[in-house]
């Protein structure tokens, strides 16, 4: 079973909390347009489930159903601990490939982008983590764990990481040698040089002891969060794709044949000897680094924040309805995506209003058709009006100014 669905309203809440007590100690943690940017992420990320289907799936099914010789009783508490240890082994080592080989980096790096460590970076997750990642846990089925008990132990494995992105939490004593913490995994999100690369853990920081990466957090040394070549935009879109399209631009400019073949398994940062090196690794200076902020006015703030709650409201009311075919749900998401195009373009400082316009004119056309259909009729009105809306919030936003 997923827990993480019935999690979401109560991530919620414990993001509100924490920007509140964040404002009350007048240690704020959180910026809206990086807040927003996060957020607009992991609704992608929810969304696109949707989309990317079927295929780990289909094969932990062939896997449980020929494969394997025995189940484990899904009854039994052993079982329960057991595959729960077992898969965040085999986490630990699935999110170390993922800073270690450029390919499984390009899904990854979405979840470090952003610049600021709170509740918020926690959802910030990959769009295309679907395509690679249940290649890493094929051994959890070998050995006999039930489909039902691995869903729920990685659904549990998730939700104990959310709380563990803030900094308003200490150091936890003895709990720190086991388990992964605030202060052990703000290590990990930080692009440091003692830092960078450390702590992969999931539950148990073990692992990193064992394995040779753990660092422990170092008060003398603030954690600077962020990745080394920053994106310096809040698009969701090109913050999924930009490692990927590197990757193809080093591929095709490489004039080796077997560098092409190595872009996709080497090391990240690595670069064809062909093509300019330049590692992003090597010159990063902390007393340098300035966060990506530009200034918004109060307007785009709230259109920005308007259109997260409405996507909020689509992805986990009207995607989870089960009214809509697979075409349909992909139009929906791809919608959903250019909506954080836009409002993005926006946070940016940039003038959206092209990109606006068609994007209002397209659901337009979506709610024609949507009127067509009992099932989607009210759905249709509640769009026409929430574009409506949009069209007279239009002409007062203005591009904001660094």
């Amino acid at each position: 079973m997923d827990y993480v669905p019935y999690a979401v309203p109560f991530f919620l809440l414990a993001i509100l909390v924490e920007l509140t007590y964040g404002f009350l100690k007048k240690n704020n943690t959180y910026r809206l347009n990086d807040a927003i940017s996060s957020l607009f992420m992991g609704s992608l990320r929810t969304a696109n489930k949707l989309v990317f289907i079927g295929l780990g799936g289909y094969v932990f099914y062939l896997i449980e159903t020929n494969l394997t010789l025995w189940r484990m009783d899904a009854s039994s508490v052993f079982t329960w601990v057991f595959a729960f240890v077992f898969y965040d082994f085999f986490y630990y080592w699935f999110h170390r490939i993922s800073h270690e080989r450029q390919i499984f980096w390009a899904s990854h790096v979405a979840h470090h982008q952003s610049e600021d460590y709170n509740l918020s970076t926690a959802l910030r997750q990959t769009g295309t983590g679907a395509l690679l990642t249940w290649v890493f846990y094929i051994p959890v089925f070998l050995i006999g764990v039930p489909s039902y008990v691995f869903v729920s132990v990685a659904s549990l494995n998730l939700i104990y990481q959310f709380w563990v992105h803030s900094e308003h939490i200490p150091k936890l004593g003895f709990y720190e040698w086991i388990f992964v913490t605030p202060s052990n995994h703000r290590v990990h999100h930080a692009q440091n040089d003692e830092y960078i690369d450390k702590n992969y853990g999931g539950v148990f920081i073990i692992w990193d002891r064992m394995f040779g990466t753990f660092k422990e957090e170092d008060t003398k040394i603030p954690c600077i969060y962020g990745i080394r070549g920053p994106i310096k935009t809040f698009n969701p879109v090109w913050a999924n794709l930009h490692i990927y399209v590197q990757m193809l631009k080093d591929i095709w400019g490489s004039k080796s044949l077997k560098d092409k073949l190595y872009v996709p398994f080497a090391r990240t940062g690595w670069r064809p000897s062909s093509l300019e090196n330049d590692s992003f690794k090597d010159d990063f200076d902390p007393n340098l680094f300035k966060k990506y902020d530009p200034q918004s006015s109060k307007k785009i703030k709230f259109y920005a924040f308007a259109q997260f709650v409405v996507l909020s409201f689509v992805g986990l009311i009207v995607l989870e309805s089960g009214i809509f075919e697979y075409s349909e749900l992909c139009i929906i998401i791809g919608m959903m995506a250019f909506t954080m195009y836009c409002t993005a373009a926006w946070l940016d400082g940039k003038k959206a209003y092209k990109s606006e316009s068609l994007r209002l004119i397209a659901l337009v056309v979506l709610g024609v058709y949507a009127l067509s259909d009992p099932l989607t009729y009210q759905l249709a009105l509640g769009l026409f009006i929430y574009v409506a809306l949009n069209f007279i919030a239009l002409p007062t936003l203005k591009p904001s100014i660094n």
